[in-house]
């Protein structure tokens, strides 16, 4: 049953304003993330195509890779909020720059995958900040309930999103999904103008220091390779989704399997993040009571890849759109499990350089993994791509879980 206590962290004022401005902000970008895979399968032969959407895995990951460590260092060291600001107006001009290409009719793709390079660039120093800050706006006891909370705002926006953005697809043009994901950006910087009182950094350790530079960087990452709970969730999450990473196949699904049309897309693309809201709403008041966090977090990978497997197999939209969403519901699960686990565990001046190293995993993982699942689809189909993809990822949890006693072990 879900109480006040469910939404503690909300009471506390800063946390409130940036809650709600990520959630405008984050439908804006999920609207775009799905907008930019139609863009391009508009663009390129049915040949190419599977080839073509995971190069867009490819072009969002080499920055992420470039400058993740960096990026965490930044926001460890800068104003984390004066760094969103930046990064925030940024994106919107990104935003801004898509959406002339396509309403210029301009169609050379890879002008597209330029500006999703430099929007990738952008969000690796925007994700650190904002990971870092989020935990300074509530006391410690309230951070498992904030997670918690972001978790649902953040898969509320990625069903708006992804169907807002179809239906405009569907109705006008794909350049005003780009625009409204502009326009979302601005709530979060209001949000963040309007913050009040932000609590001071932690003080330096003795013997360390705060500067950008590549001992500091050493420093988050000999910090996260040497916690084997926080080492192990970011390879869980990394092998695990760079198997089952078949989103950017969907508009073949869409297009040539399921023949259901921009709309369509819109709501399978939007799948996912059904589930995960269900599933966050569950979460919200069950996270605190989860005993056995560790085998929960295994287990629920594991439903993730076998929902991905049933979804290549599947030839029915809802068959499909089921599957999805169970894909989105077991890992909002792993998600929360797995950022309590960080977050707890790292001390605040570090925690954006722990978010730097992460942000190649979970980040790296997907987007590698859609460049893998479309020279896959390419050469032998894309139901075969996901299917196998599914069975990759059980593979990898087993790994993991094999290899990691401490997480088998781990409990609240």
């Amino acid at each position: 049953m879900i109480s006040r206590e469910s939404f503690v962290a909300l009471q506390h004022r800063n946390f409130r304003l940036i809650w709600i401005g990520l959630l405008v902000s984050f439908t804006g970008s999920m609207m775009q993330n799905a907008a930019l895979l139609w863009h391009v399968s508009l663009l390129v032969p049915p040949d190419k195509k599977g080839l073509a959407l995971g190069f867009v895995g490819l072009v969002r990951v080499v920055p992420v890779v470039i400058f993740s460590m960096f990026a965490g260092v930044v926001a460890d060291v800068w104003d984390r909020r004066r760094l969103m600001l930046f990064t925030q107006t940024a994106a919107a001009l990104v935003a801004l720059a898509l959406a002339a290409l396509a309403f210029a009719d301009i169609r050379k793709v890879w002008m597209i995958y330029m500006l999703a390079a430099v929007g990738s660039a952008v969000g690796a120093f925007d994700l650190p900040a904002r990971n870092a800050l989020v935990p300074t706006l509530v006391p410690r006891e309230h951070l498992p309930n904030a997670i918690s909370l972001n978790t649902i705002m953040f898969q509320t926006a990625s069903v708006a999103g992804p169907s807002l953005g179809g239906i405009l697809i569907a109705i006008t043009n794909v350049g005003w999904a780009y625009v409204a994901n502009a326009i979302s950006f601005g709530f979060v910087i209001i949000a963040l103008v309007m913050m009040r009182n932000i609590p001071e950094r932690e003080p330096s350790a003795p013997g360390t220091r705060d500067d950008v530079s590549w001992h500091a960087a050493r420093e988050g990452l000999r910090f996260v390779f040497s916690q084997p709970l926080i080492r192990s969730t970011m390879l869980l999450d990394f092998f695990a989704t760079f198997f089952s990473s078949a989103m950017a196949l969907l508009p073949i699904f869409a297009q040539d399997i399921l023949q259901v049309g921009a709309k369509g897309y819109g709501w399978l693309y939007a799948a996912p993040a059904v589930g995960a809201v269900v599933m966050s709403a569950i979460m919200v008041p069950m996270t605190e009571r989860i005993q056995r966090r560790g085998p929960t977090l295994l287990w629920a990978v594991v439903g993730y890849g076998i929902a991905t497997v049933v979804f290549g197999m599947s030839r029915s939209f809802w068959v499909t759109f089921f599957c999805l969403a169970m894909t989105g519901a077991t890992d909002t699960v792993s998600m929360i499990i797995r950022n309590v686990i960080r977050q707890l565990e790292t001390p605040d001046r570090l925690r954006g350089r722990m978010t730097g190293v992460n942000m190649v995993f979970f980040m790296g993982g997907p987007q590698l993994g859609e460049l893998e699942a479309g020279a896959v689809a390419n050469w032998l189909g894309a139901p075969f791509s996901v299917i196998s993809g599914g069975v990759g990822c059980l593979i990898a949890t087993g790994w993991v879980a094999a290899s990691t006693p401490a997480l088998r072990r781990y409990r609240r």
